[in-house]
């Protein structure tokens, strides 16, 4: 048998396509929790056209269950921007058929890089290296070094 018969070869419309492979991952149960990101993302989109044109670009959706609309805003300036407008966001809300009653803004913190990241190596000291030189030469096997009583 040659090593090209090993091989496997791709199906023509079987189950490795992109659809078979989106359909497996939305299969119950474990597909809940894609479902609900794909519907989250969905809201977001309808929803993003009823906010006021300056917030749009700062405010995503993040969740709403139980009457509650949870968005995420990227400065505490849009945070409070937000909060102002909560009576009009939630009007908006209900026209796209939710029952929301309660808005709530969290603040997304920036990521920094940490000081950690930027530190180089710093050079060993004389004693640190004569230290590790020892434990290597310990680690030889004696009948490399030449050492076996031979004349």
């Amino acid at each position: 048998m040659s090593s090209s018969d090993s091989k496997p070869r791709p199906r023509k419309g079987g189950p490795s396509t992109p659809r078979a492979a989106l359909d497996a991952l939305l299969a119950e149960p474990a597909g809940g929790p894609v479902r609900r990101a794909l519907w989250l993302d969905e809201l977001d989109q309808r929803f993003r056209p009823l906010l006021p044109p300056s917030l749009a670009a700062h405010a995503r959706l993040a969740n709403y269950e139980r009457g509650r609309l949870v968005f995420v805003v990227d400065a505490p300036v849009w945070r409070a921007k937000m909060r102002l407008a909560a009576p009009e966001l939630l009007d908006a809300a209900r026209s796209i058929g939710l029952d929301a009653a309660e808005l709530i803004v969290k603040t997304t913190t920036p990521v920094i890089a940490s000081p950690q990241s930027d530190r180089k190596a710093k050079p060993i000291s004389a004693t640190a290296l004569q230290a590790l030189q020892a434990a290597l030469e310990s680690l030889k096997d004696p009948e490399s070094t030449g050492s076996s009583g031979s004349p």
